[in-house]
């Protein structure tokens, strides 16, 4: 557009419109004056590169203005900790962290003198005892609370599916025996559904004693292998077509009573598939001891995985003698289909994408590309949702004082594109083992295809465990949580990092070694380092047990 036809279109308004001598060239004046800053003022909006301007009553529209060659305006950059920059910091305080550890050949010479090191943070997380007050010792007294009793005749059988991985099935059977016992009815061994991510085809015998399990409920809950011939004949020897008492997530007992009892009375039998997480978290106090006799007591791991989970806990042992058989076990969940299901974006680029996103439809079947479905990775970082890589989590511990002469065992599935992102962590703990370093491949080979029979392993060493840190959420490490306070006194050791406020610390590339060491000890600090931890009214009893399943050492 030219400014020109504007001026001259000002001044011909001005003498068509004449008002006397004098009064008309003081009217054309002042209009010729308005045509000019109208004139001077569009220039130097067009010569900023400024936006669309409208000039009302009646006059011109300027769409868009830029000049030639400007370069257009930047976004605004994210807000910290929404972009995955960890890779970047390690390479740059790669050479601060080597030097603050002692050389890997005097490993035991290194440990034992940090055993007197009054600020050494492994020292005081591998060495203080677990009941610094005897008083606040709690012992498991899950029958003191269960009283045995003849049990009255059964109101029918009951069948749930247990889904997920190992400790959701867990869950799943813990409440089945609860509800079992609510209902007075005969509790059938639940059936294991075969989970699209999970992929084992593992029956209830694979993984837990059958026997322990009807055995060690015999005088509260009874428990058959299978549902009688005759109660199948007259559902055609189909399970499916026994009615599916379909049951939301916490329910309450009195439901079961009111909805769910009278079936069972009427037919003899009822079904509940899915069950997981159907019970609620506040139920009698009888109910709760049942399922601390189950989680604690009854299930137990079938004898193959039992033998060698054993035998791997020996092994780790014996590796950390120097450190009185001590060592770090650390939960990580850097599996594919964990970093899928969480739309983070890390530092694969363009093929990390395309592996993501096949993964996420290879197991939910557009899940993520439901209509209103919003995915957004940056925020997802911000709020700690996503899983931490092995890099960052070494960072992390090196951050809190663990040296490289610390002994690790890494708990996991197969770790997504491991070459890359397990060499790291090897760099800084090269003391580090994995059910893959402390079995053989022949002991092994029976687990193998078999996610929960694996997860059974890790289970049983990071159990015995002097720390234990969890880097994502999960029945994993809630279970291990709980089980670890309930064998350790309620004293248990956690390491249990605030995820919003680690991903701060790895996204400035400039930090400083110093300070990186201060942040994560005050990490540490704020973490679940709190060994005594009672239940809250709607927290898990499977991670809480205390009150519910242990009494102080008095017996009070």
């Amino acid at each position: 557009m030219s400014v020109a036809p504007s001026l001259r279109g000002a001044a011909k308004a001005a003498r068509r419109h004449p008002s006397g001598r004098g009064g008309g060239r003081r009217r054309a004046g002042v209009v010729l004056l308005l045509a000019m800053a109208y004139a001077a003022g569009l220039l130097m909006f067009v010569l900023g590169g400024g936006g669309p301007v409208d000039v009302g009553g009646g006059g011109v529209t300027v769409a868009s203005f830029r000049r030639r060659g400007a370069p257009a305006r930047s976004p605004p950059p994210p807000p910290p900790g929404s972009v995955y920059r960890s890779h970047i910091v390690f390479e740059r305080l790669w050479p601060d962290i080597r030097d603050d550890a002692a050389p890997a050949s005097t490993a035991t010479a290194a440990f034992a003198s940090s055993l007197s090191t009054p600020s050494s943070w492994r020292r005081s997380m591998l060495t203080t005892p677990r009941y610094p007050d005897s008083g606040e010792l709690w012992m498991p007294c899950v029958k003191r609370r269960l009283i045995p009793s003849e049990l009255p005749p059964s109101n029918g059988y009951l069948i749930v599916e247990a889904n997920g991985g190992l400790n959701q099935q867990r869950l799943s059977i813990c409440d089945a025996v609860a509800v079992a016992s609510l209902l007075n009815a005969t509790l059938v061994i639940p059936v294991f559904h075969l989970n699209s991510v999970w992929r084992d085809p593992s029956k209830f015998s694979d993984i837990f004693d059958e026997d322990r399990f009807i055995e060690t409920l015999r005088q509260h809950v009874r428990v058959v292998k299978e549902l009688p011939k005759d109660v199948l004949l007259r559902f055609n020897h189909n399970i499916s077509s026994i009615p599916n008492m379909r049951t939301k997530a916490y329910s309450s007992p009195d439901h079961y009573l009111q909805k769910v009892l009278p079936k069972l009375l009427e037919l003899g039998v009822v079904r509940i598939a899915p069950f997981s997480n159907r019970l609620a978290q506040s139920v009698p106090s009888n109910i709760q001891a049942l399922r601390c006799l189950v989680n604690y007591q009854a299930l137990r791991f079938a004898e193959p995985i039992r033998v060698l989970a054993e035998d791997m806990v020996v092994r780790m042992m014996k590796k950390s003698s120097s450190t009185g058989g001590k060592y770090v076990s650390v939960h990580l969940r850097f599996e594919e289909d964990m970093v899928a299901f969480s739309c983070c974006t890390y530092d694969g680029g363009p093929k990390e994408k395309i592996e993501m996103e096949n993964a996420r439809e290879r197991s939910w079947r557009g899940k993520f590309h439901r209509p209103g479905r919003v995915i957004n990775p940056e925020a997802n970082r911000r709020d700690g949702k996503c899983p931490l890589t092995p890099l960052e989590v070494g960072m992390m511990l090196r951050g809190m004082g663990f040296d490289n002469t610390t002994f690790l065992y890494v708990a996991s599935g197969k770790i997504y594109n491991a070459a890359k992102y397990m060499a790291p962590l090897r760099q800084m703990f090269p003391l580090l083992e994995t059910k893959d370093t402390l079995a053989l491949p022949e002991e092994l080979a029976e687990f193998k295809g078999y996610s929960s029979r694996l997860a059974a392993l890790d289970y049983t060493v990071s159990v015995q465990s002097e720390v234990f840190v969890t880097t994502q959420g999960g029945n994993f490490p809630h279970f291990l949580m709980g089980h670890r306070r309930y064998l350790l006194g309620g004293n248990a050791k956690t390491i249990k990092p605030d995820k919003r406020k680690l991903v701060l610390s790895f996204d400035d590339p400039n930090i400083r070694w110093s300070r990186f060491k201060r942040q994560m000890q005050d990490i540490l600090h704020h973490s679940d380092v709190r060994g005594i931890a009672f239940r809250k009214p709607n927290d898990s009893i499977y991670t809480f047990p205390m009150p519910d399943c242990m009494c102080q050492q008095d017996g009070t």
